[in-house]
């Protein structure tokens, strides 16, 4: 057991996601039973270079655990892309005597903390943070549950409408290089048609099934906004091959990151955050903790940045429901 983190220091970075503040209570929770001082850091990589810290107390942030967003705020950088912000960063944690870092966030936030390592030798650990689901070395990511719930309670309203009108709504819902919310939504929705940018076959079957659509039932398409084609040009590539068609775009956006987490989400974050002070007192360093098979699991960053891209058996699925 590693006995010489004594304080450790903690922030969201990236897109927030619901279940942020459930990582900070569980960090908070094991930190104390541990005998570690844990200081949240506002603003992501900013608050790293300014100084933006808060106590974290456990007490505060148990009443905070079914709300969504992130109470330490996060932000993108640009000065932490400079060695400047990160020599600037490394002042500002030597100074108030910070010994570790846990960071909640996606890629490009464990990318920021593999630059730092190189000028900086304390341990790193990253939590897997965001909607998309497009990180390697976990089965989901934080928020991902949460967002896809968001998704089908407002696709099945948006159903509603499409039924009393006859109409063809396409829906685009967040993940940007990711078609994971698309996929889960739309097969969870009993949706016509789903375009996600791992498969370039979907547009074709879109195209031959709508061709001929003359119903008195609704026809859905779920569209992830990282999808090549786009919700805008799918449209009108289904108002060429079949112009008689009443048709609706809803771009879902950031309703998607906001709400209360699933019980799924709160679950994960509790035992992401104490998975990552279990790995601090374990020695680890540039290491994010996931889940994989319900098992925790330890990815070092550099396997970490690649993309979690759609497995074989939901590209099954994806042709089987398309058709």
């Amino acid at each position: 057991m590693n006995q010489s983190i004594k304080h450790i220091g903690v922030f969201t970075s990236g897109g927030d996601s619901p279940g942020m503040n459930a990582v900070l209570y569980a960090i908070a929770k094991a930190a104390e039973a541990n005998g570690i001082k844990a200081t949240g850091i506002r603003k992501g990589y900013e608050g790293l270079i300014d100084g933006d810290f808060m106590s974290l107390e456990t007490h505060q942030l148990q009443k905070l655990v079914h709300k969504g967003g992130t109470i330490l705020k996060t932000a993108r950088s640009k000065r932490f892309m400079e060695l400047k912000g990160r020599k600037k960063a490394l002042q500002t944690l030597q100074i108030n005597n910070i010994d570790a870092l846990i960071a909640i966030g996606g890629d490009g936030t464990f990318k920021g903390l593999l630059a730092f390592s190189e000028i900086y030798d304390i341990p790193f650990i990253g939590i897997p943070g965001t909607i998309d689901n497009d990180i390697s070395g976990t089965d989901y990511t934080l928020g991902f549950d949460s967002a896809v719930n968001t998704a089908i309670e407002n696709i099945d309203k948006i159903r509603d409408t499409a039924e009393s009108h006859n109409r063809v709504f396409i829906v685009e819902v967040m993940g940007r290089d990711s078609g994971y919310i698309a996929l889960h939504s739309g097969l969870t929705v009993g949706a016509d048609a789903i375009l996600i940018p791992e498969s370039g076959k979907d547009i074709i079957d879109l195209l031959n099934k709508v061709k001929d659509y003359d119903s008195e039932d609704a026809f859905l398409v779920v569209v992830s906004e990282g999808d090549e084609i786009g919700a805008e040009l799918v449209a009108s590539k289904i108002k060429e091959i079949n112009h008689n068609v009443d048709l609706r775009i809803t771009k879902l956006g950031h309703v998607q990151r906001g709400g209360n987490p699933s019980a799924l989400d709160r679950m994960l974050g509790i035992r992401l955050g104490v998975a990552a002070i279990d790995a601090l007192l374990q020695g680890k360093n540039n290491v994010m903790v996931g889940i994989l098979n319900n098992e925790l699991y330890l990815t070092p960053f550099e396997e970490v940045v690649k993309q979690h891209q759609v497995n074989d058996e939901l590209q099954k699925l994806l042709e089987l429901f398309g058709k």
